[in-house]
C-alpha cells in the first residue's frame, strides 16, 4: 500500500556528509557510512544522498563510495551527482542503488531522461529541481550547479515538459528554504501538485516533525524530505542524527 515517506536528504562533499543553508556555508555532520548505520537502526523510509562536488567539478560519480554506502543501506537508497552518461546510471543501479537523481544534466538535455529510463526503468529515475524566487515578480526559476547558475527557466514551464516525457519521481528543492527551518514551501508544492501526477517529494525548510505532519496532512501520499531536521538538535545545532521512532512516525503519517 502506498503511504507517505519521511526521507533524510544529505550532501556528500569531500567524501563526508555536510549540510548547507541556502546552498552555502556547508557544515560537516559526519561520515556517510556511520550515518547510514544509524539510519538503518532507526528504520528510515528512504535515503537520498547528493554529491555536490561531482557535477560542479565535472567529475564522475565516486562508484567505490557509492558501493560501500549501498552495501550498508537497509533502506531504499537514491543517489545523485556527476551522472552524465547512461552507463553511469547503469553502474550505480548495479551497485545496489534503487534510484538515481538527475538535475543539471536533464536541464541541459531533456532527452537524457528518456535514454536513462529505457535502460534502468522509469521508476528508478528521479528529477531534482532546485528553484529560487527571482526578479521583481518573484518567479520560481531553476538553478543548477549547486544553486550557482540561474538557468532562467521557469519551474512550472519545465514541469510541463517533464509531463510529456515521464519520470519516476519529482523532488522540489527550495533554495530559499534550504537549511532555514522556516517550513516547507507549501505554496509552490500546491501549484506543482496541480500540474503533475508524478510521485512528489518536497525538500527544504523543515524545522520540526510538525512541519512534516502539516505537509502530509495537506497532500496525503507524498515524500517529506529534510536535511537539518535529521542531523541537528537544539538551537545551537549540535550534530545528532535522529529520526522519528515507529510510534511517532505512525502518528505523523496516519
Amino acid at each position: 500500500m502506498l503511504r507517505p515517506r519521511i526521507i533524510p536528504t544529505l550532501l556528500l562533499h569531500n567524501k563526508g556528509l555536510y549540510k548547507t543553508v541556502n546552498f552555502n556555508t556547508p557544515k560537516y555532520v559526519g561520515d556517510p557510512i556511520n550515518a547510514v548505520k544509524i539510519f538503518n537502526e532507526k528504520e528510515v523510509d528512504e535515503l537520498i544522498l547528493l554529491d555536490i562536488d561531482a557535477t560542479v567539478k565535472e567529475e564522475s560519480p565516486n562508484f567505490e563510495l557509492i558501493k560501500k554506502i549501498a552495501n550498508e543501506c537497509r533502506m531504499p537508497f537514491c543517489y545523485g551527482g556527476g551522472i552524465k552518461k547512461v552507463s553511469d546510471a547503469e553502474k550505480i543501479i548495479s551497485l545496489g542503488v534503487e534510484k538515481i537523481a538527475l538535475s543539471s544534466v536533464v536541464i541541459k538535455n531533456l532527452k537524457f531522461i528518456s535514454d536513462v529510463s529505457k535502460s534502468i526503468g522509469v521508476q528508478s529515475v528521479v528529477v531534482i529541481l532546485d528553484y529560487k524566487k527571482t526578479g521583481f515578480f518573484k518567479k520560481n526559476q531553476i538553478f543548477i550547479n549547486n544553486g550557482n547558475q540561474n538557468t532562467h527557466i521557469e519551474l512550472y514551464d519545465f514541469i510541463y515538459k517533464l509531463n510529456k516525457i515521464g519520470i519516476g519521481e519529482l523532488v522540489l528543492n527550495s533554495i530559499d528554504k534550504d537549511g532555514t527551518g522556516n517550513g516547507f514551501d507549501l505554496i509552490t508544492a500546491k501549484k506543482v501538485r496541480l500540474l503533475t501526477n508524478f510521485p512528489l517529494t518536497i525538500l527544504g525548510g523543515a524545522n520540526s516533525f510538525g512541519d512534516i505532519m502539516n505537509l502530509i496532512d495537506e497532500f496525503g501520499i507524498i515524500g517529506a524530505s529534510a536535511g537539518s531536521l535529521f542531523v541537528f538538535k537544539g538551537k545551537y545545532k549540535a550534530v545528532l542524527i535522529n529520526y522519528p521512532n515507529i510510534d511517532d512516525k505512525n502518528s505523523l503519517i496516519k
